[in-house]
């Protein structure tokens, strides 16, 4: 059963495993430290190994490369299955820390501006958590409307997976 609301459809199930036929993306949201291990890409990495070999490479060569806040890269898994790795998060939040939420809201929304084009090009759907609001701290009142905004508002279908309670 699903809801959609801004064009968004909201799913309980496993982003891991999109719910649509086709060319697909899950799209999620690394920090920008090179850490990799906790929250949606442990699951990523119970499935697929790509993904983290992916992000840490990119990571180690950032000095020659465009790792850093806003950045994207599209990681393919399967036939017709991507991950894109999103940089959304300035560093970590470490557990009992009092510290400002480490979510940048305006690098999820220049990734999710870089992945629809890529994901036009594809003729792809988007499937994700609800993106930057796991470690990252951030809510999803701040995410939807990028989401809305970048990839809804562009034709591209979206679908946001709740494992067990909840939606919009």
């Amino acid at each position: 059963m699903s809801e959609i609301v801004s064009g968004i459809a909201y799913v309980r199930g496993d982003a891991t495993e999109p719910c649509a036929h086709g060319a697909r993306v899950i799209a999620h949201v690394c920090n920008d430290t090179g850490g990799w291990g906790r929250g949606f890409v442990a699951a990523l990495s119970r499935r697929w190994p790509e993904p983290e070999a992916d992000y840490r490479a990119w990571y180690r060569d950032r000095a020659g490369n465009d790792f850093g806040l806003g950045a994207l890269r599209l990681v393919p898994v399967a036939r017709d299955l991507w991950v894109a790795n999103m940089i959304g998060q300035h560093g970590v939040r470490r557990p009992g820390a009092n510290a400002p939420a480490p979510v940048r809201y305006d690098a999820i929304d220049t990734a999710l501006d870089r992945l629809a084009g890529q994901v036009i090009e594809l003729g792809a759907s988007v499937h994700m958590p609800r993106i930057g609001c796991g470690l990252a701290g951030g809510t999803w009142p701040h995410v939807e409307p990028l989401v809305a905004g970048r990839l809804v508002r562009r034709g591209i279908a979206v679908t946001v997976y709740d494992h067990g309670e909840g939606g919009p």
